[in-house]
């Protein structure tokens, strides 16, 4: 889930994004009313494409901020989420300390959200959200030290955060079926993941030391913005000890065509009380990552947690 310390999470801006704003800020009738528009535009899309990947409906096209007279003649940047109300984008450009509110968005708001782009308008930092209700309404300007992490504002939109990066896995995964060829549908064969195996055969040397027995299956996962949309895979293998025990190894790789993992993604080993046994995380120009091989009894659960930045994803297994 995602941190309720960090206020700060990334967002890139694309091509899509700047095609957007560069139109909207086209159709004004002074440079200065287009720059404003320009950066509005792209706060408002920041938190969309963030809300959009958390699988939370926004509307767009009801937004004032998406209607050419009404963003024309007023300083909006509101972003409507159906059934809820509207959320304000607030644009924080670097040095700033606080979001500025316009008299037109004072009102009818249940709350507002900063964000600050980076200098040559790359990447955006949703610094975090508050609610109306806790800022004066004669109010012309909200600190950024009153900002609370973007989690409060899930407290508006109950049962609708459903993307799996922002929660542990509900399912554990029953390693000692695997030794029946027994998968659970996310699991999938080395081959179906990584096409020719053969362009990973040093990672996976490491699989077949394991033995002639040993089972290995690898899911896909996602850590969404905050990898660019880039793909992971984690990769598990298992192999039986002796009667009572499994040996067990863990790796993460990039997917497909990425030849290297992002600096600072991070894979924990928790028990089942919740007690970190191993870390690792990865540096500049790792292919793959992977943790010391360890061993379990049948019947043992284990958690295992990859992180980058403000996100994790955890699945639980039990031997």
């Amino acid at each position: 889930m995602s941190s309720t310390e960090t206020l700060y999470l990334k967002i890139p801006l694309g091509r899509e994004a700047h095609a957007i704003a560069r139109q909207f800020a086209l159709e004004q009738t002074t440079s200065q009313k287009g720059k404003q528009i320009y950066l509005n535009t792209l706060a408002i899309y920041t938190v969309y494409s963030y809300l959009k990947w958390l699988q939370i409906d926004t509307a767009l096209e009801k937004s004032n901020s998406w209607h050419p007279l009404k963003r024309a003649f007023f300083d909006v940047t509101d972003l409507v989420i159906p059934n809820i109300g509207k959320l304000e984008c607030g644009p924080v450009r670097p040095g700033e300390t606080a979001i500025y509110l316009p008299p037109e968005v004072m009102k009818n708001r249940i709350g507002y959200v900063a964000v600050q782009f980076s200098e040559r308008l790359q990447e955006a930092d949703l610094l975090g959200f508050v609610r109306t209700t806790t800022i004066s309404i004669t109010s012309e300007q909200i600190s950024l030290t009153s900002l609370k992490p973007l989690n409060f504002l899930f407290d508006y939109i109950p049962n609708t955060v459903t993307h799996p990066a922002l929660r542990a896995s509900q399912i554990q995964v029953n390693l000692s079926q695997w030794f029946e060829n027994l998968f659970e549908n996310s699991w999938k064969a080395l081959e179906e993941i990584f096409g020719n195996i053969n362009e990973k055969k040093f990672a996976l040397r490491n699989i077949s030391s394991l033995g002639e027995n040993s089972v290995a299956r690898a899911k896909i996962i996602d850590l969404g913005l905050q990898l660019g949309n880039q793909s992971l895979v984690l990769l598990v293998a298992i192999a039986l000890f002796s009667q009572q025990k499994v040996e067990i190894l863990v790796q993460i790789h990039p997917l497909s065509e990425k030849l290297y993992l992002p600096s600072n993604l991070k894979i924990n080993l928790f028990s089942d009380a919740g007690k970190i046994i191993q870390e690792v995380v990865s540096r500049s120009n790792d292919n793959f990552i992977q943790l010391k091989r360890f061993r379990g009894d049948f019947g043992e659960s284990f958690h295992i947690q990859v992180s980058y930045g403000n996100f994790t994803i955890k699945e639980t297994f039990v031997i």
